[in-house]
């Protein structure tokens, strides 16, 4: 009888697939201090959802009920996606935000997220690629860190306090700096609250002295505008921290001036009066003494 050996069976070998290499967005995301890495990397996991509800708010447009109740549903699900993913890096910080309030952080950590998911809703909803998702760190009263991000362009604006404010493109980070013109006449100004009577007041004396005048939507992207040198002013009088707290940073590290009214430049006097005026500082200089004067009347 022959004698039957076992044959010995070698596991096959695992093939391994090559790692996908790094792209250059994602090599200069890594090379982000870890505040805005966790940050960066944030919004922009947020933001490939808000694409996709962004096409199909587009699709809605045609229908009789229209975006509105969808619209919500993508503010308050980013939002949610937004503190999962923050949460998960910084468990200890606290939040703030328009949907969910205020939620303290844990005992001994003065640390806190402000952030707004969709800043820009009503362009959102009639399907006009002019709105972000805006976060920024405070500790204690001051703001150390920023990031507007529109998910449809792909810009990313970002700051970290004392160390500038920067535009990610697929190419490289652009430094950021603020418009150098000083003749109001040729200067572009940007308000989100046209159709606030407080507005009109402080605004209607201000539009014969400027080359124009727009309405962007967006508080956030304004700021971050005014930043890139893109537009020269900068006025509000309707907002909260989270529409302004990451644009506020990203002003005053491209060389911008950022204050209230009377010339307050922390973010609470800002918050607490509803004023708003940025600008580079000759033309904020400039400006001031009519603010204060639209105050007084």
């Amino acid at each position: 009888m022959p004698i039957v050996t076992k044959q010995k069976i070698m596991p096959r070998a695992r093939t391994v697939r090559p790692k996908r290499p790094e792209t250059r967005e994602e090599k200069m995301i890594a090379a982000l201090s870890p505040t805005l890495n966790v940050m960066v990397n944030a919004v922009r996991r947020v933001g490939q959802n808000i694409v996709h509800d962004f096409r199909e708010v587009s699709n809605l447009q045609i229908s009789e009920k229209g975006p509105g109740d969808f619209v919500s549903n993508a503010d308050l699900y980013s939002e949610k996606k937004l503190m999962e993913f923050l949460h998960e890096a910084r468990p200890e910080y606290g939040f703030l935000s328009e949907e969910c309030g205020e939620r303290p952080a844990a005992k001994g950590c003065d640390y806190c997220f402000v952030m707004d998911p969709i800043d820009g809703t009503n362009n959102f909803i009639h399907a006009i690629p002019l709105f972000c998702i805006s976060v920024a760190l405070m500790k204690g009263k001051s703001v150390i860190a920023g990031v507007i991000y529109n998910p449809v362009t792909n810009e990313l604006y970002y700051a970290e306090k004392g160390k500038g404010a920067f535009l990610m493109t697929p190419t490289g980070n652009v430094r950021l700096r603020v418009s150098g013109r000083r003749r109001l006449k040729h200067c572009l100004l940007s308000t989100n609250g046209y159709s606030s009577e407080r507005t009109h007041k402080s605004l209607d004396p201000l539009t014969p002295e400027v080359s124009t005048a727009r309405y962007f939507g967006s508080a956030a992207l304004s700021l971050a505008m005014v930043a890139a040198g893109q537009v020269d002013i900068q006025m509000e009088l309707r907002f909260h921290k989270w529409d302004i707290a990451a644009g506020y940073l990203l002003v005053q590290e491209a060389g911008g001036k950022i204050t209230d009214f009377a010339g307050n430049a922390d973010i609470d006097s800002l918050v607490k009066t509803h004023t708003l005026l940025a600008a580079n500082p000759y033309v904020h200089a400039t400006l001031l003494p009519k603010m204060i004067k639209s105050l007084m009347e």
